[in-house]
């Protein structure tokens, strides 16, 4: 890997934090001169909402964004630029909030979406948000980047509803004949609980496999998609280390790829340790929040646009950020000061709390449970979070980081309490958790020391040698008895979700040729 040009001496480079790196990259780069008034940071013009701006954006006004276009790109024709990366994030409230954001190659005038119940009636037209990023010249052989996300939080939305939506600017109308092709959908969650499907996976990039993940995704017609992090892998090291390398231009690739899936489907990310990105904000998280628009999870004073919660249904979805507490990759170890941790404790109460919910579903990126040759368990997610999964009784964890698909038997206090074999049903009050490794969306595989078994070939061990990650970064050896299914192969989660008197989630893993690998169900 090529060290950065700008980047930090190997010597100082074990010991800094993420907020040190960025400290030393911007003092750097700004006494060589290269720093741009006005391209640093992403500004942000305000946009309202569907019938009436958010409380965020109430009173605000629409002002010039914060990016200095070229010569060129002042010139071209808003009518030859065309947006590309649209993805979708749910609200707070799923039912009646949806986040719509795009990307455009160069700056456009009055960035706007359309929206309506018919295709031929897109005739509310709301503003734009634009969430300019610059990214200087990093290294020997990476230009500097600029690039232009814009977002609109539509709100008061009916439930249970498909709306028609089409983003544009001065030159380009999708409610032009010209443009309907590029008209997109997306549906309301329900008012009342039903059945449903959702998926999920971890680290994904740019590749065929990330490509053929996703198409095989949509066939299942989710709900929503839950991305563990490592989302696209522009920082391709992903250590948390200076000398990391970051090729902003990975970002445009990733959502140009992934636009045919999260343009209809809620595209629900978290934070991997590649998404840490430290030119852009002290804790990395600078480029994530102007690339996505995430329903926030009341850690906004700290940062962490990966800690957020929502409900679907019968469903309670918690997303984490595995950054704050891994014992591994430390740049950002404990960067909330427990402030996420008191933060899940309460939300997962009130969940629990909730006689609507049925099942608790939590997604991360760290495992705390794998036994793969490259990461294995973190200690750290153990130690700060598994006894909170217990008390709370959560029926299901979804990790990544590990490129393999993995999962445990049911535990509880990290052991087992009850074998789940292939095809099998699990109690999640009465038996424990099953936590699931789902991390190969894309990326190049691990391995395990031990055979592959799967469903269709099913080879048990009664213990698996492998290590967790203790405190200061060492790996300690273990040997564990809760391995049930292991398979080196691309693949997803599919979760078929149950509402009614008996509930239920019938969890399948598919390869991304469409074969199931694993399923079983989980009750309560």
């Amino acid at each position: 890997m090529e060290t950065p040009r700008v980047g930090i001496p190997d010597r100082l480079a074990s010991r800094m934090t993420m907020p040190e790196q960025h400290e030393y990259l911007r003092s750097r780069i700004s006494r060589r001169g290269v720093l741009r008034t006005g391209t640093v940071v992403a500004s942000t013009v305000a946009g309202a909402g569907l019938l009436g701006a958010s409380a965020a954006n109430a009173g605000a006004t629409a002002t010039a964004p914060g990016f200095l276009p070229s010569s060129a790109a002042a010139r071209v024709d808003g009518a030859l630029v065309a947006p590309f990366g649209r993805h979708l994030a749910f609200g707070a409230d799923p039912r009646t909030m949806m986040s719509v954001s795009w990307q455009v190659p160069l700056p456009v005038k009055d960035p706007y979406l359309r929206v309506g119940t018919e295709p031929w009636d897109l005739s509310r037209k709301i503003k734009a948000e634009v969430r300019p990023l610059h990214t200087p010249s990093l290294s020997a052989k990476l230009p500097a980047v600029d690039q232009y996300y814009l977002h609109v939080s539509l709100e008061r939305l009916r439930p249970g509803t498909t709306y028609y939506y089409g983003v544009g600017h001065s030159g380009f109308d999708p409610a032009d004949g010209r443009n309907l092709g590029t008209v997109g959908t997306f549906r309301t969650a329900p008012s009342h609980p039903g059945s449903f499907v959702f998926t999920a996976f971890g680290d994904q990039g740019v590749s065929y496999d990330a490509l053929a993940n996703d198409q095989v995704i949509l066939g299942q017609n989710p709900a929503f998609h839950l991305h563990a992090g490592d989302i696209c892998y522009a920082d391709g090291s992903g250590q948390g280390s200076p000398s990391d390398t970051y090729d902003a231009r990975v970002w445009d690739q990733f959502l140009a790829q992934t636009e045919s899936v999260a343009s209809r489907v809620p595209w629900m990310v978290t934070t991997g340790n590649h998404d840490m990105e430290a030119w852009y904000s002290p804790h990395g998280y600078g480029g994530q929040n102007a690339r996505w628009s995430l329903p926030g999870g009341g850690l906004d004073p700290v940062g962490a646009p990966g800690v957020y919660s929502f409900t679907y249904g019968n469903v309670g979805v918690v997303a984490l950020d595995a950054n704050d507490v891994s014992n591994e990759i430390r740049a950002n170890t404990g960067y909330t000061d427990g402030a996420q941790t008191r933060w899940l404790d309460r939300r997962l109460g009130e969940l629990r709390g909730d006689e609507a919910i049925d099942f608790v579903v939590v997604f991360f990126h760290h495992c705390a449970f794998s036994t793969t040759n490259a990461h294995a368990s973190d200690g750290g997610v153990r130690d700060a979070w598994v006894p909170l999964f217990d008390k709370h009784r959560v029926d299901l964890v979804v990790n990544g980081h590990n490129h393999v698909y993995e999962r445990t038997d049911a535990l509880r206090g990290g052991a087992v309490r009850r074998g789940v074999p292939v095809g099998e049903s699990v109690n999640s009050v009465r038996d424990g958790i099953v936590y699931v490794t789902a991390g190969g969306a894309g990326k190049a595989l691990y391995d395990f020391p031990v055979p592959d078994s799967y469903e269709g070939k099913v080879a048990d061990v009664e213990a698996v040698p492998s290590y967790h990650w203790a405190k200061g970064g060492a790996k300690a050896p273990e040997t564990v008895e809760w391995s049930r299914v292991r398979y080196t192969g691309f693949s997803f989660l599919a979760v078929e979700v149950t509402a009614g008197p008996r509930p239920a989630l019938t969890v399948s893993a598919l390869a991304e040729t469409g074969h199931r690998v694993d399923h079983f169900t989980i009750t309560r």
